[in-house]
Order: C-alpha cells, then sequence, then structure tokens
C-alpha cells in the first residue's frame, strides 16, 4: 500500500494544479477572484465547502495521532498549498513508512 500512497499523493499534487494554472493564467494571480471562484455557484460551493470540513477534520485526526504518527505540520503546509488530494495520501504513505522501522 506503501507505494499506493505514494503515487496518490503525486497524482494529487499534479491534478489540481492543473486546474489552478489554468484558472492564474486565465484571471491572473487574484486571490479574490479565485476565492470569489470557490463559492461562484452551489455545487463549487458544496465542493469547497466539503473540502474545508474533510481537511479540518484530517488536521483533528493528525494530531490525535502526533505521538504514533507522523508530525502534522508538513502535512497541513502541503493540505493548504496543495491540497487535501495530496496531502492525505503523503500522510498515509509516511505513516506506512514509520510502520516498517
Amino acid at each position: 500500500m506503501k507505494n499506493v500512497y505514494l503515487t496518490l499523493a503525486i497524482a494529487g499534487a499534479i491534478v489540481p494544479y492543473i486546474f489552478f494554472i489554468q484558472f492564474f493564467a486565465a484571471q491572473g494571480l487574484d486571490l479574490f477572484a479565485f476565492i470569489a471562484a470557490l463559492f461562484a455557484n452551489g455545487a463549487a460551493g458544496g465542493f469547497t465547502a466539503d473540502l474545508l470540513i474533510s481537511s479540518f477534520v484530517f488536521w483533528l485526526f493528525m494530531f490525535g495521532r502526533q505521538a504514533s504518527g507522523p508530525r502534522p505540520w508538513p502535512f497541513i503546509v502541503l493540505n493548504l498549498t496543495i491540497g487535501l488530494s495530496c496531502a492525505l495520501p503523503a500522510y498515509l504513505w509516511a505513516s506506512a513508512r514509520d510502520g516498517e522501522s
């Protein structure tokens, strides 16, 4: 499973950035336009709310496992800069890797 988690973390980094690059190429580096687009309609707002709640739960989970799992801060940075699609499988990969030692 460790290799699957690593592959999914890489895919989770690449796929969102394809969309982010397209957006910023069309809109420029306008953070306000980006945030507005996250809630442009009900469907986008629902996905955004789902990701925000899921990210918060992931953070709570990591801090709850801090004694037995990897440090949460690198994965919070991944979550905030790339997204949950990269941070969660990266955390699972790091947990699986630490479990081998």
